[in-house]
């Protein structure tokens, strides 16, 4: 039963959130957390792994009927879960979300600086529920950003950068240069990886709008080498400019090899091996830039 519900929560895949947080945490003070800022990361960690569980449930909860007939062995089409207590699940998850972020403001409020200036990790957090609510929902005051290509990408692509940015505003340090740097590679990182994945994904999307079904894969890969392009200037920008010593500027070449690799991928229509190798730059490149950042 235990193994259903981490299918639904995909609590594995979350874990990247907490990750994020700790990276923007680190990020910003050069080093890892202590004492009480520890326990703001923590409880902002937490608060992440609750909300993406919840967010994933919901999402199979709404895609259940396309589920019984494309994935009927998830936990909810196949019965190991149901309705009643998936909807349980997502609430109790969000509950602790919820309850999470505002224990990390209470520790904030009784520290120098105090809520005035911790408020910006409430507006990173508020955003990307806003985002993430508006990229899920169908209702009549949604943006319904899932159904309309581009700006769907690129919500989820702002969403995924903002974890970075809210565990570096826990600590205080919410317009941290090193920050920003990883904020904008992961959001172009993201977006490219977004777009070739709906290239890839385009037999099962027939009825989908996606960007690549709007405007055909040849001009969607352009699109993303474009983007990956942008990409690693922004890679290279924070050594040029001294947010990083431009001697650790060796540290992102592995991540910079591979992602020129991805344009030979595109071009021979490799759309599996291009987006996972999109993947392994951004992990390398975070990588090189925590290091440069602790070694700094």
């Amino acid at each position: 039963m235990m193994g259903s519900w981490w299918v639904l929560f995909r609590a594995g895949n979350s874990t990247t959130g907490v990750l994020g947080v700790l990276l923007g945490s680190m990020l910003a003070l050069g080093g890892l957390p202590e004492g009480k800022l520890a326990s703001i990361t923590a409880l902002q960690a937490i608060s992440v792994w609750a909300f993406m569980c919840s967010w994933n449930a919901l999402n199979d909860y709404l895609d259940l009927e396309i589920d019984r007939v494309n994935r009927p062995d998830r936990p909810l089409p196949s019965g190991a879960i149901s309705e009643s207590s998936a909807k349980q699940g997502i609430a109790l998850m969000m509950a602790t979300s919820l309850l999470s972020i505002a224990g990390a403001l209470g520790i904030a409020g009784g520290l120098e600086g105090g809520v005035e200036e911790w408020y910006p990790t409430v507006v990173i957090w508020a955003g990307a529920l806003f985002l993430l609510t508006n990229y899920e929902s169908s209702g009549p005051y949604s943006l319904r950003l899932k159904d309309r290509g581009l700006p769907g990408n690129v919500a989820i692509s702002l969403s995924v950068g903002m974890l970075v940015l809210f565990g570096a505003a826990g600590v205080f340090e919410p317009f941290n240069l090193r920050a920003w740097s990883m904020f904008v590679v992961g959001v172009l990182y993201t977006l490219a990886r977004e777009i070739v994945k709906d290239i890839e994904d385009m037999e099962g999307d027939k009825g989908r709008s996606t960007y690549a079904m709007r405007v055909g894969p040849e001009k969607a890969r352009t699109v993303a080498w474009v983007i990956l392009l942008l990409t690693l200037a922004s890679l290279l920008m924070p050594f040029g400019i001294g947010v990083f010593p431009e001697l650790h500027l060796l540290g992102v070449i592995p991540a910079v090899m591979l992602l020129l690799m991805v344009k030979g991928r595109l071009m021979a229509s490799e759309d599996h091996a291009a987006q996972q190798l999109i993947k392994k730059s951004m992990y390398l490149a975070l990588a090189a830039f925590l290091g440069s950042s602790l070694l700094a």
